[in-house]
């Protein structure tokens, strides 16, 4: 079962952010299926680190958009996704020290951000880029 279906309230009118925002949900709900079946510490690890340098590298390319566009909320849409990546690495280290992975946890965390975040964040960025 899929963790984060694409719906076109998730685009932003930008072919380049848009392949990428599909692309990071494909990559999310393949690695929530890893996870679940994940037998070693360092295949978690693997998985979740795989997730946060990509949603990274996706929000360079949105930030690098964002300020060549002199975007007026940048600031608010960066610090958004500093929180997301946060969390993630918080998690991240909590299963590192731990040894304890919470599926649901993550799963509620990237569900919430993606569903908040397009509606929120990416939304208002689609009207200016588009």
């Amino acid at each position: 079962m899929a963790l984060i279906n694409w719906s076109e309230k998730f685009s932003v009118g930008v072919r380049s952010v848009d392949h990428e925002h599909r692309e990071l949900i494909e990559l999310i709900n393949a690695t929530h299926e890893k996870l679940l079946g994940a037998e070693s510490p360092g295949a978690v690890l693997e998985f979740m680190g795989e997730i946060y340098g990509r949603i990274a590298a996706h929000f360079a390319l949105e930030e690098r958009l964002m300020r060549e566009k002199n975007y007026p909320h940048y600031a608010e849409h960066k610090t958004d996704h500093e929180r997301l990546l946060d969390d993630i690495r918080e998690i991240m280290d909590d299963y590192e020290d731990k040894a304890y992975f919470d599926e649901q946890q993550l799963a509620e965390r990237l569900h919430a951000w993606f569903s908040r975040h397009f509606q929120d964040h990416d939304a208002r960025l689609h009207r200016v880029l588009a």
